[in-house]
Formats: structure tokens, sequence, C-alpha cells
């Protein structure tokens, strides 16, 4: 009878992603206490972003001002208008980078200068009243570029020359194409724009003052679906050759369909797929993705019809091989708010950022840990 040589039929790298998957379906479907260690920090603070540098996390909150953590000591430090060392306590979004931490706000542009250890404010004289709300920052370490994205437009500022520039992106009388609430880099070729009607493609190799190097795509043709009235983009993602948009729920008893919410796959050629409630997810409303080995997660939210207020609904993991969703019990890794705000994959432990405060989630099993990748 002929031996076969399974080592050698079978490649390396399969065997490697289906032990990693393995690993990830025991640790999913079994209870999570063996594995993990659940720990609370900042208990009643509303986390909305978090970003990590080398020795520190750094936490935005919506009411306490920013955190920074230190991996070697455990010690928290707080930017508060309680701690007197800044003047507003409301974030959005936290960028990091070598020399400088980056915050967005109602107000403006907040940027930390590590050498000196102060706080500075940018206010923007473009965009009128809501010219300086600001919900979204992303840093290009290539180019040196921090781009900002704002109510209205899209600031670029060059750490280089120190210029900023102002680009607006309204697409005809479309106010929404030019409200920015998402970005990210994807490669080194290319940037994605989330929109309250969309999102922007810039194409990295252009100038971005050449109207070539920009592609709008939206639900009025072929993407997403076609469905809804229009579609916000609250959060993009990649993995492998899809690219993932976690999509805004706003629909009211006058305005059923006007933004319908879910995630979005796509192909990046024709195809789309969409996740939402009827798919197993607990709403439509998407705050948060994150992808950790074969898993996207994903915190989801409610919006009522009829009192127009957003609930939180939880935790939700979806495979991205068989988009399968299944719900994770927050009660078994000790998180108490069910409205699940952002994520942060530190290579070791699941940082989730939630309406009640920081949870880290440590994997103890070593096997489960993979390299860090940003």
């Amino acid at each position: 009878m002929k031996v076969i040589n399974f080592t050698n039929a079978i490649s390396l790298s399969f065997l490697k992603n289906l032990f990693f998957s393995i690993v990830w379906i025991l640790f999913l479907t079994q209870p999570l206490s063996p594995q993990t260690q659940s720990e609370i920090f900042l208990e009643g603070a509303s986390i909305t972003d978090i970003d990590e540098e080398p020795g520190f996390l750094w936490v935005a909150t919506y009411g306490q001002g920013i955190y920074r953590y230190s991996f070697t000591d455990s010690k928290w430090i707080n930017f508060s208008t309680k701690s007197g060392n800044i003047d507003n306590d409301l974030f959005y979004s936290i960028e990091v980078s070598k020399n400088f931490v980056w915050a967005a706000s109602v107000e403006g542009l907040y940027t930390f200068t590590k050498k000196g250890g102060k706080w500075d404010k940018r206010k923007f004289a473009q965009g009128g009243e809501f010219g300086n709300w600001i919900r979204s920052l992303k840093y290009d370490s290539e180019e040196n570029v921090l781009w900002i994205g704002r109510f209205r437009n899209i600031t670029r500022f060059d750490l280089t020359t120190r210029k900023y520039d102002d680009i607006s992106r309204i697409q005809g009388t479309d106010q929404k194409s030019n409200t920015i609430k998402s970005i990210e880099l994807d490669g080194d070729s290319l940037i994605w724009f989330g929109t309250e009607s969309g999102v922007h493609i810039y194409r990295k190799n252009k100038d971005f003052t050449d109207p070539s190097a920009w592609r709008y795509l939206s639900n009025k043709k072929t993407g997403f679906r076609g469905e809804g009235e229009t579609v916000s983009v609250a959060n993009i993602l990649f993995e492998g050759k899809n690219i993932w948009f976690g999509t805004d729920e706003f629909v009211t008893v006058e305005d059923p369909e006007f933004n319908l919410g879910g995630v979005y796959i796509f192909d990046r050629r024709i195809n789309w797929e969409r996740i939402y409630k009827r798919s197993g997810l607990g709403a439509n409303g998407i705050y948060a993705l994150a992808k950790i080995g074969n898993y996207i997660w994903a915190g989801v939210y409610e919006f009522d019809k009829q009192q127009k207020i957003e609930y939180g609904k939880g935790l939700y993991l979806i495979n991205r091989i068989s988009h399968k969703v299944t719900p994770v019990d927050l009660n078994e890794i000790n998180i108490a708010s069910s409205t699940i705000l952002s994520f942060h994959y530190d290579g070791k432990s699941i940082w989730v950022g939630t309406s009640e405060g920081l949870i880290r989630l440590k994997i103890e099993n070593k096997l489960a840990e993979w390299p860090k990748k940003k």
C-alpha cells in the first residue's frame, strides 16, 4: 500500500492557516476564561478611538479627554480640563507619530508635541460653522502627511513643509459627499475617505490637486448594491482582495430608507455583499470594525425610528471566509456595556472601547498570537 506524505503534499502556508483557524475556532466557541484575561480600565469613560506607539497606548474619550497608558509601568496619564493640561474633553479620533499626537474634536485639531509635552489647538477658517468639527485622522508615515477629515472638507497637512491644504470633494450639490467620517490607507498607493454619502478614493502617485487622482463611489449606481437613499461610511477595513465598509443606520418613520446600515463587502470589481440584521447581526448600525485572524469584529447599534436614538447592541464576529455571524456573550468577557465603539489589536491583546470603559482581552495561549500588522 502506498503511503502518502501529507507533510509534503500540503503546503506549509496551508497548514499554518489551518492551525490558526482551529485555534481561533476553539477560542471563539469555548468559554473564554481559560484562554483570556479580561481587564477593565478607565471605568465610566466613553472610548472613541485607540492608537499605539512603542511603549504607550493612546486613548481618546468623549467626556474625559485623552489618556496615555505606559506598558512599562502600567500607569495612566490623563489630559483633560480636570487635569488642567488641555482645554477640551470631547474627542472623536486620535493618531500618533514619532514626534506628535493628534486628536480630533468639534473645536478643531489638537496637537501634542512630545518634546515639549504641550497641547496646541488649530482652528480652520474654511468650512463655515462646522469647519472645525473633525471626526477622523490618519497619518501617512511614508509621505509624512496627516490627513484630517472634517465636517466640511478634507485637510492635508504636510509635516515637512508645515503647510495645510483644504480640499473640497463635494459632488455636485451633495454636501454630504464632502462630510468626512473615516480615513484609511490602502497599502502604499491609495487612500479611502468615507463620507456621509459614499467614499472618495485618492491615488497617491498623483498630485492631490489633479482631479484625475480622485474617484468617487456611492450607492447611486452599482456601489453598495444601490441600496438606501444614501450610504454613510463610518469604517473601512481591508482584508485580502476585499474591502469591508461599516455603515451608519439612520432610519425614521418618515424616511425608512435613508441610511440602511450594515456591513458591505466589495471585491474591488463589481461584486457587493451586505451583512446585516437578517444575516445574524444584532442590528444594522456599525460603530467599529477590526480584523483579527479569520474574523471581523463588529460593534453594532440600532437606531430607534420613533425616539431617534441609538442603542448599542453588542459585539459580533464575522468569519471573513464564510461570512457566518457569531454573537459574543459579553458577560463571559466581563464587558458591562453593549455599546462597542472602538477596537485596537496590539498582537497580544484586543483592546475594546465601550461607552463605559476600556477592556483588554489578553489571549493567554501563545499559539493564538499573531505578529502585529498595521
